[in-house]
C-alpha cells in the first residue's frame, strides 16, 4: 500500500469513527443510556447547549431533567462533513430534534440545527471536547418560528454566516474559560 492510499485509509477511518461518535450521542440521549451518552465526549468536555453552557457531566445530568418532562422525544442527525487534522479534528452535523411534553398534554417541540463540535482522537478513540448546538430553527406547536423564546436565551448559538457561524471557528471554543 502506498503512504497516499495508507493517508487516504486512515482518513476514511477516522470519519467513520468520528460519525460513530455523533451516533453514540444520539443513542445515548434517546434511551437516557448515561454510559452511552458519556462516550462521545472526553473527560473534561464543554457543551454550549440551548442555554447550558458548562461540562460534560452537567450537561447530561440537566439534558436527562429535561427530557423526563416529555413522554417521547428523537434526535435525528443528517448532513454531516469532518475535517481531519491529525489526532483532532472539526465537524459540523445537523440534527432535527422532536419531542412531546408531558405538560400541556400533546404539547411538540420540533426544532432543527446543527452540532459544531471538535473532536480529538485519545487512546484511538474519538471524543467530543468541546460542542457548540446551533439552533437554526424551532416550533413549538405553533406553525412559526418562535423567535421570542430564542431571544429569551442569551446563551443559545443561533446561525449565522462567514466569519461569524460558530461552524468556521478553529479551534472550536464552546464557552469563555
Amino acid at each position: 500500500m502506498t503512504q497516499n492510499l495508507a493517508d487516504r485509509v486512515a482518513r476514511i477511518e477516522a470519519r467513520d469513527e468520528i460519525w460513530a461518535c455523533m451516533l453514540r450521542y444520539t443513542r445515548g440521549m434517546d434511551r437516557r443510556d448515561r454510559a452511552l451518552l458519556r462516550s462521545a465526549y472526553h473527560d473534561g468536555a464543554i457543551d454550549n447547549h440551548v442555554g447550558f453552557v458548562g461540562d460534560v457531566e452537567g450537561f447530561i445530568d440537566w439534558a436527562f431533567a429535561y427530557h423526563c418532562h416529555q413522554t417521547r422525544y428523537q434526535h435525528y442527525m443528517t448532513n454531516h462533513i469532518s475535517e481531519v487534522d491529525g489526532d483532532t479534528a472539526h465537524a459540523e452535523t445537523y440534527y432535527l430534534f422532536i419531542g412531546t411534553d408531558r405538560q400541556p398534554v400533546d404539547h411538540m417541540t420540533i426544532s432543527g440545527g446543527r452540532y459544531v463540535d471538535r473532536l480529538e482522537r485519545r487512546a484511538g478513540r474519538w471524543a467530543i471536547v468541546e460542542r457548540v448546538c446551533v439552533v437554526e430553527w424551532m416550533d413549538e406547536s405553533t406553525n412559526a418560528v418562535n423567535d421570542e423564546f430564542m431571544a429569551t436565551l442569551s446563551a443559545v448559538q443561533t446561525a449565522g454566516h462567514v466569519p461569524a457561524d460558530p461552524s468556521y471557528m478553529r479551534p472550536l471554543v464552546a464557552s469563555t474559560r
